[in-house]
């Protein structure tokens, strides 16, 4: 790494590597031993740092507390057999979370502060990237205003953070699903195809609802008709019917540019498997599970990277979907993909970044 930038480094004094069970990691839940942090103030970001991982103090009049002006990323960083680090497509996180802080009037993270800050801090953290096949290092990137002020208007203070923590399998099994027609997650013109804050916490309710219910997470309608199929819970969806991908398109503005989506679209063409992207409708939808046409559907984002979906109820009815088959295609790109995350094979694509 050719490093422009001065970035201080405070490790921690008592590690807790010693203490971490990395055969029984839970999503989210052991975080490593630092975070790099810049602060944004008079128009530039400046005090490049890693630290010991700590709690933040905060005023109770911060601006996101009270109006929301956060936005983040989700990437991971694994090892190949030699014990290199590896970065899945990290260039692709940073230029997406500038899309979604232009639209939350947060400044953008240039790309050498963004990609500088993370290198140094995987170097840092080198030793909680697990080596256990399944298992990776969890990356979370985040901006947040910093202004303690009651005024609604555009904080002058910001963060911008990088934390990390050794993962696990996000699903253990395929999910049920059920569409979802009466809340909505995204309107055109609103925030939907950014990662905002906001987004995330407004989905929560309609998603517990529906796990009372018995099912694992919601398949989104559009916020216009109710008639079209956007995403599946947190994640890109997609359908194989009849032999052609479908997934919802990103033009709408209310859709999140996933990068795992595009990957996987990536990889189906240059498989020769026929690619729509336009919206599927409920009716659409429904037929297909009649008539036994839906040969799968997943989802796809950075947790899971591919969740297959065993169980789709609509309009009240439970359709259950074909098992797995080695032929599937969603099973073959998921295995493409780790190959290639964990370098057991070519990158004919430039997705990876060795540390």
């Amino acid at each position: 790494m050719n490093q422009t930038l001065e970035i201080k480094i405070k490790k921690t004094a008592t590690s807790k590597l010693p203490q971490t069970d990395f055969d029984n990691l839970v999503f989210g839940q052991t975080i490593s031993d630092h975070m790099f942090i810049a602060d944004y103030k008079d128009g530039r970001w400046d005090n490049f740092r890693i630290e010991p991982y700590a709690p933040l103090s905060l005023n109770p009049a911060n601006a996101t507390l009270h109006y929301g002006q956060s936005v983040f990323e989700g990437m991971k960083a694994y090892k190949n057999e030699q014990g290199e680090i590896l970065i899945f497509r990290a260039d692709a996180n940073q230029k997406r979370l500038n899309e979604s802080a232009k639209r939350l009037c947060i400044p953008e993270v240039p790309e050498d502060l963004f990609m500088e800050g993370l290198l140094t801090l995987l170097e840092t953290d080198s030793n909680w990237i697990p080596s256990k096949p399944g298992y990776s290092l969890y990356i979370r990137p985040f901006i947040f205003a910093t202004d303690d002020y009651l005024g609604i208007r555009p904080s002058a203070t910001y963060k911008f953070m990088i934390f990390t923590c050794p993962v696990g399998h996000y699903y253990a099994k395929p999910v049920k699903v059920k569409v979802e027609t009466h809340y909505t997650r995204a309107a055109e013109g609103g925030t939907g195809f950014a990662k905002a804050a906001g987004n995330y916490a407004g989905s929560l309710y309609p998603a517990l609802l529906a796990q009372k219910e018995g099912y694992d997470q919601l398949l989104w309608t559009d916020g216009k008709s109710h008639k079209n199929i956007e995403e599946s819970g947190t994640m890109n969806v997609m359908f194989v019917i009849d032999g052609k991908l479908i997934t919802a398109p990103v033009s709408t503005g209310t859709i999140l540019k996933g990068i795992t989506r595009d990957s996987v679209l990536t990889l189906a063409r240059s498989w020769g498997l026929p690619v729509e992207e336009r919206f599927l409708s409920i009716e659409e939808l429904q037929s297909a599970l009649e008539n036994g046409k839906l040969q799968e559907a997943f989802g796809t984002g950075t947790a899971a990277t591919i969740a297959h979906i065993a169980l789709i109820n609509l309009n009240g009815k439970d359709y259950t979907l074909p098992q797995k088959s080695d032929s599937a295609f969603s099973w073959k790109v998921l295995e493409t993909l780790d190959a290639i995350k964990y370098g057991r094979t070519e990158d004919p694509f430039g997705w990876i970044i060795k540390v």
